[in-house]
């Protein structure tokens, strides 16, 4: 299940979305979660699907590597799914047992909650893996550098937003190694009631947060070693620059979120 996880992976190949400048990538996000959250009708989650499904293809990561991050989520969109049917009380009701009692606009909400989570992660995991931790750093600090005029450290902030990013997928894979190991000494995280779970993964937690520390430390003393200081005086060894794809890009993203609000205009009216 850990190895699962594809946030702050980086998948290496060429298409035109790895080439874009990283803050293209990252506006287009921003801009992507704005028409998932916008999003109310059937016709509006098929249009974020088809253009989801265009983006995926563009960046030629295979689907199978994408879907894989939905595996971690099995859980929390199965608790989402049952809290928006037990919980919506309007509606025709279509089944009532004791206190629970389930109606077409529960189910209705639930199947699109569940559909907005799968297109959320899975649009927004591209954003890592098309983009190396380096450039996603470098775009982050430029899209934040007007606020440094403020006082606010923005390389800091980019700098420590990508390291984090960066050391999800380590830390899982150091979890995983952590768990293979107590099993092998005869550990046990499956049974017994829910407090004896949870003492059972004191034995994963501490070499877990001593391994992290440790990493810590030992990035903290390379970054002392190669004289780092942060971002005052500090130049590019790649200055990014915007081409003509992505201004195409942006527009795209722009009529996107322009034709989703003409979509929400039209059910206003009564015409979708």
């Amino acid at each position: 299940m850990l190895r699962d996880i594809t946030l702050g992976q980086y998948y290496n190949t060429s298409s035109p979305l790895h080439d874009m400048d990283p803050r293209t990538k990252i506006l287009g996000v921003i801009f992507y979660m704005v028409v998932l959250f916008m999003a109310s009708s059937v016709w509006e989650y098929a249009l974020a699907a088809l253009f989801t499904a265009f983006v995926i293809k563009l960046s030629r990561v295979p689907i199978s590597f994408i879907t894989r991050g939905l595996k971690p989520l099995v859980m929390i969109m199965g608790f989402t799914l049952a809290l928006n049917l037990l919980m919506t009380s309007t509606g025709n009701e279509l089944f009532h047992w004791w206190i629970f009692r389930v109606t077409d606009d529960g189910v209705a909400l639930a199947v699109k909650m569940a559909v907005r989570l799968v297109l959320l992660v899975m649009g927004t995991s591209l954003l890592t893996l098309t983009t190396s931790p380096i450039a996603l750093t470098g775009g982050i600090e430029r899209l934040l550098s007007p606020l440094s005029r403020i006082g606010v450290p923005s390389h800091e902030i980019a700098m420590m937003m990508s390291i984090a990013l960066r050391f999800i997928p380590t830390i899982m894979e150091e979890t995983d190694k952590i768990i293979k190991a107590q099993t092998s000494r005869g550990a046990d995280f499956e049974s017994g009631n829910l407090i004896q779970r949870v003492k059972a993964m004191i034995p994963i937690l501490v070499p877990l947060f001593a391994g992290a520390f440790r990493r810590a430390d030992e990035l903290a003393v390379a970054m002392e070693c190669r004289c780092y200081n942060g971002g005052a005086g500090r130049t590019s060894l790649r200055e990014l620059r915007f081409r003509r794809i992505d201004a195409m890009a942006l527009i795209v993203g722009v009529v996107l979120l322009a034709a989703m609000i003409g979509l929400k205009i039209l059910a206003a009216g009564g015409i979708a």
